[in-house]
């Protein structure tokens, strides 16, 4: 049987058990970049299957080529949900992943990505990498979208191929933007503090 993104969201969300909080936020077609804490391979993959369906359509998952690339199921998935696929091992300056992504989602598509840029198996969350802000100083026009993963890294632990059925939970936040003038560093700080207070809501 032919995998479809309706037939792979429903797998996905059955095996990690998902449950979505909307808080101060609601499912909106919108472009946007819902940003995530990073524990597990299936984060994109989940979040994106939480999504209502009309936002699924129109919302791309940013992750790495050469973990999706890797095998025909893997290759199959990431096409089936229309992953924006990143060689972080052939990054150039001519052709910045930021600048794929904003080519990439154009007018139309809204996107999932990952600051901590690499999974996270510890109790605390990594430092945010500079992409997101270099985003949406490029589009201020986007919203951006903080979202709490929590249990995803125990549903697929580090190293392991098949997931193990356990509950989740993924809490998506209230909106913010970048704001005029404001600083690297302090936008980065902000918007990891933004998940960051997801996880106790």
């Amino acid at each position: 049987m032919r995998l479809t993104a309706s037939v792979l969201a429903f797998v996905a969300k059955l095996l990690s058990g998902a449950s979505v909080r909307w808080v101060d936020c609601h499912p909106d077609t919108c472009q946007r970049v819902y940003f995530a804490n990073h524990t597990s391979h299936l984060d994109a993959l989940v979040l994106w299957a939480i999504l209502p369906r009309h936002l699924r359509a129109i919302t791309r998952p940013v992750a790495a080529k050469d973990y999706w690339e890797h095998g025909i199921v893997r290759r199959h998935i990431a096409k089936t949900f229309n992953a924006m696929l990143i060689d972080r091992k052939k990054i150039k300056v001519h052709r910045s992943p930021v600048d794929l992504m904003i080519r990439e989602i154009g007018n139309k598509y809204s996107m999932i990505v990952f600051p901590e840029g690499s999974r996270n198996t510890g109790e605390e969350m990594g430092n945010f990498k500079s992409g997101l802000y270099y985003l949406s100083k490029k589009r201020p026009d986007l919203e951006l979208v903080p979202v709490y993963i929590d249990n995803l890294n125990r549903v697929l632990p580090r190293g392991e191929f098949l997931p193990v059925p356990l509950l989740s939970c993924i809490t998506i936040g209230p909106p913010m933007w970048l704001e005029s003038g404001e600083p690297k560093v302090e936008f980065l700080r902000r918007a990891r503090e933004a998940v960051q207070g997801l996880k106790d809501v």
